[in-house]
């Protein structure tokens, strides 16, 4: 109900500027604990995680972990935060963000904007949260493509010890060439140079922190079987499927509708359940998998589950449904 009310005055803000607007008001609403959002317990154990409910924040709204307690009040099961690089990085220039309200629809071309690992990495030290926490790691927009993994070998040494479980976004349509490392030998390096990484990690601090790949909506038959091979001959702990998608459909003719970056929401919504039915079948249950892309409903949760998915994520959803919408998705599963 406040949140129905809230939107036409936060949609009256410039996109980036409405989400900075809505994370401080968060903030200060759970500091003067008047933030509280009771869901329904409905506890799921995936990758060897007890989950309070199945129901997750994507990655992209916290992307520094500022703001990890007042999210998590409002009931999520879990909350990811990234993606983080290992230097900061100011992102691409603005206007980078955009909403398609007609469509339930944003795009966005933010390319990684973040404080950069060692000040996230304080963020989470300095949170009261003790639920499930991911941490999603990219690579820096000036590292060539070609040295990507180093990138990431360094993020995911540094957040190893905060994370619950550690997501390699390698789908991101913002970052120069970064989708080429999800297919050939780049994507073997790279899975392999990680998972031997991780169980050294494993071993150095006596605990072990799953690793999971989020790969993008745009792939074809062949990749999705790749990708799959790849996975479970690597033993990575999970899959999330999708990123945002580079497709128009569903939103011609709109305002913004030509403007680069990925697009999320309501269109990405089939495209994105189609893809994580594809992998379902491939991975044949070796591999859980998190479904995440165009969820504005209850019945987009359960579809996910049906096609697959062990959890689920929100984010564009919840700009234009608002935090309601957790609870009705957790109901739904």
């Amino acid at each position: 109900m406040l949140y129905s009310l809230a939107r036409p005055l936060l949609f009256s803000f410039a996109p980036e500027r409405a989400h900075e607007l809505t994370l401080s008001l968060l903030k200060s609403a759970h500091a003067m604990g008047l933030m509280r959002q009771n869901v329904e317990p409905k506890p799921v154990t995936c990758m060897g995680i007890e989950f309070p409910n199945p129901v997750g924040l994507a990655a992209g709204l916290d992307k520094n972990g500022a703001y990890i307690d007042a999210l998590a009040a409002l009931g999520f099961g879990f909350i990811e935060i990234g993606t983080i690089t290992p230097r900061p990085q100011a992102g691409n220039p603005h206007p980078r963000l955009f909403r398609l309200p007609k469509a339930n629809a944003i795009i966005n071309r933010m390319g990684f904007n973040n404080d950069g690992v060692d000040q996230l990495v304080e963020n989470v030290k300095a949170a009261k949260f003790k639920g499930v926490l991911g941490i999603n790691i990219g690579k820096n927009a000036d590292t060539p493509v070609e040295k990507a993994v180093d990138d990431y070998l360094i993020c995911l040494e540094k957040v190893y010890n905060y994370a619950s479980y550690i997501t390699v976004n390698i789908s991101s349509p913002n970052t120069k060439n970064l989708r080429t490392l999800q297919s050939g030998d780049a994507l073997t390096e790279l899975l392999e140079t990680l998972k031997n990484r991780q169980l050294e990690l494993a071993q150095e601090h006596q605990h072990y922190v799953p690793i999971v790949l989020k790969v993008a909506p745009d792939l074809e038959a062949e990749d999705i079987q790749f990708i799959a091979a790849q996975l479970i001959q690597f033993k990575f702990d999970g899959l999330i499927v999708t990123n945002t998608t580079l497709s128009r459909e569903g939103v011609e003719g709109l305002e913004f509708a030509e403007e680069a970056g990925g697009l999320s929401g309501a269109p990405v919504f089939e495209k994105s359940t189609a893809c994580l039915a594809a992998f379902s079948q491939a991975l044949k249950g070796q591999i859980p998998l998190i479904g995440v892309g165009g969820i504005l409903a209850g019945e987009h949760a359960k579809a996910k589950k049906d096609a697959g998915a062990s959890l689920v994520q929100v984010y564009s959803g919840l700009i234009y449904t608002g935090p309601k919408l957790i609870a009705q998705c957790v109901a739904a599963l």
